[in-house]
């Protein structure tokens, strides 16, 4: 079941917000893990996605739940706006040698990063209204965030900044280049220790996606260095043929919700 909503905030531009439910057949008492994602208009319905082809996710989160014996979990679509680019890029402490990717970023994207505002309106702002109206469970260990491209880098950091909010982030095609080597080892070096935190990656070979392999295995190297354990609590994975495309993440999706939820209670 699919609920919408047309949200207002202090930090960032009032947006639609997709809240999609499990059947409501179980007790009343049920309640779920939430998974908050990204580019919310793209996850549901295709006449509101970018190419016409939606994530499936309503679809996709059916079949884990009949696969796997109830597995499940609510999803938050976050719809984006015009501010996209700036709101999920990282945004880098403030200091007197700004990083190298700053510069050139603020110049295309029309401004410095706004992802600090961003991920307190989903934290501070958001949540709370999920957890209040809707069955959610609402502790770190069944909360998640999770987006493709430039929401892959915005799940990453999101985990990075509220380690006791998320309990796991899945990233996929995450776009490296926005911030190339730096971006990757600034946000390598920043990553919470291992243990309490689940990490899914992965990344195509066709389109954009060409491009990201050396820079996910260089965070491949800083998630090693911090501790993850490959298929535990860290899982990168590589789609020879795929392409940088919601038709793309449609047909793997069923991966990393599987791999997040498998750490839910």
């Amino acid at each position: 079941m699919l609920h919408r909503h047309d949200v207002e905030s202090s930090y960032v531009m009032p947006r639609r917000v997709d809240v999609w439910c499990p059947p409501f057949h179980e007790a009343a008492t049920t309640r779920y893990p939430v998974i908050y994602m990204h580019d919310g208009q793209n996850l549901f319905d295709p006449a509101s996605a970018f190419i016409g082809v939606d994530w499936g996710i309503g679809e996709a989160m059916t079949r884990l739940r009949q696969e796997s014996e109830g597995l499940g979990a609510m999803v938050v679509g976050i719809w984006n706006t015009p501010l996209r680019w700036r709101e999920y890029m990282p945004s880098p402490p403030r200091t007197n040698q700004p990083p190298p990717w700053l510069a050139p970023f603020s110049e295309q994207a029309g401004g410095e990063p706004l992802s600090d505002a961003y991920l307190k309106f989903i934290v501070t702002e958001l949540k709370p209204v999920i957890d209040a109206t809707y069955p959610s469970l609402a502790d770190r260990q069944n909360t998640f965030i999770m987006g493709s491209s430039m929401g892959g880098l915005i799940s990453l950091f999101a985990l990075i900044e509220y380690p006791t909010v998320f309990g796991g982030a899945g990233c996929l095609s995450t776009h490296w280049p926005a911030g190339e080597e730096a971006l990757v080892d600034f946000l390598g070096q920043r990553l919470p220790q291992a243990g309490q935190h689940r990490l899914y990656f992965d990344f195509g070979t066709e389109t954009l996606d060409a491009a990201y392999e050396p820079y996910q295995c260089r965070m491949d190297g800083w998630l090693q260095a911090a501790g993850y354990q490959r298929g535990r609590d860290w899982l990168t994975q590589k789609f020879a043929g795929a392409e940088h495309s919601e038709r793309a993440w449609r047909a793997r999706v069923g991966i990393p919700l599987r791999f997040l939820l498998n750490s839910a209670s």
